[in-house]
């Protein structure tokens, strides 16, 4: 057996010079430990001895800006606040201070077209899992890389696998928590699998959600289901997408849409299978489980479904918080 190599203590600065060189996907990061905005990669961290690190305990959102505005902001604070209140966790600043930050922040990543993820930690102060033990609750939120700025026309359509993974319970799928676990191993599974995404199955073999999507389908007879929030991460694309569909019900373009548990039969038989999610927007489903959706092409709903997405984007939309 080798002999370790003993480790250098070093100081600081020797540290920092020790950190490797990364291409920069990070653009800006606030964090309420300083209380300022930084742009150098190298220095974006959290503390080690926050809660959210070592024990997941925390709550976050991720959302775009697009075109120098940030999309759907105030349902992802509202949401956020919601999963703050089901833990116990109070936000260090009001949910209106909060959005001034988070556009001081994007601004100061200097790119119209970025991703941003918002953390809200119980705080550091303990690496034990005491939650009392925590100094205060911290507030990170870090612009970085959007692979995916278009949303010009609808995807040609994706391939989803069922998966393996345990759905979660109660609070656990309902609360966008940083313990994410499981949704990585959904991911790692996808990839594995050859496919785009996988989608969980509950006990009774009903439809859940993807690793970071919702998922639904249109029956033949033209009625929009969506998995209930019960089990399901309220997604805030989704919820758009059936405030949408109800529109199109009154317009008699389909029959129905609403939330309503859909069993494993209803999804092979479905004419169309869309995904929702922030960065996939709307996109249609072409292949589940190895066979095809439909006709195998993207339908006509959701292609309805996305250019009413899409008219949201547009620079005038009521629904874009200016950066830029």
């Amino acid at each position: 057996m080798s002999v370790p190599s003993k480790k250098k203590v070093v100081a600081r600065q020797e540290w920092m010079d020790r950190l490797p060189a990364l291409d920069k996907k990070l653009y800006a990061m606030y964090s309420s430990v300083t209380d300022c905005i930084v742009t150098d990669q190298s220095v974006m961290a959290v503390p080690v001895d926050d809660h959210m690190v070592h024990r997941g305990d925390g709550v976050f959102e991720s959302f775009k800006c697009l075109n120098g505005s940030i999309y759907n902001l105030d349902d992802h604070l509202m949401r956020l606040k919601k999963s703050c209140d089901v833990l116990g966790i109070e936000p260090p600043v009001t949910l209106e201070e909060m959005g001034n930050i988070i556009v001081q922040t994007v601004r100061a990543g200097d790119q119209p077209n970025a991703l941003v993820r918002l953390l809200l930690s119980r705080g550091q102060g303990t690496m034990g899992i005491n939650p009392y033990d925590c100094l205060k609750p911290e507030l990170y939120i870090v612009v970085y890389e959007l692979k995916q700025t278009s949303i010009d026309q609808l995807p040609e359509g994706v391939s989803v696998a069922l998966s393996k993974v345990p759905i979660k319970p109660g609070i656990f799928a309902q609360v966008k928590t940083c313990n994410y676990l499981p949704n990585v191993l959904m991911k790692k599974e996808a990839i594995d699998l050859g496919v785009d995404f996988t989608v969980s199955l509950d006990e009774n073999r009903f439809l859940g959600e993807g690793a970071t999507e919702n998922i639904g389908i249109v029956t033949r007879g033209k009625e929009l289901f969506m998995p209930p929030p019960e089990r399901v991460l309220a997604g805030t694309t989704a919820k758009r997408a059936m405030e949408f569909a109800l529109q199109l019900k009154a317009e008699r373009v389909i029959s129905n849409a609403e939330f309503r548990a859909v069993n494993l039969g209803a999804v092979r038989s479905a004419a169309e299978v869309h995904i929702y999610g922030t960065t996939p927007n709307i996109t249609p489903v072409t292949v589940f489980d190895g066979k095809p959706v439909g006709d195998g092409k993207p339908g006509p709903i959701a292609q309805r479904l996305f250019e009413m997405l899409k008219e949201e984007m547009v620079p005038e939309s009521t629904r874009l918080t200016k950066v830029f």
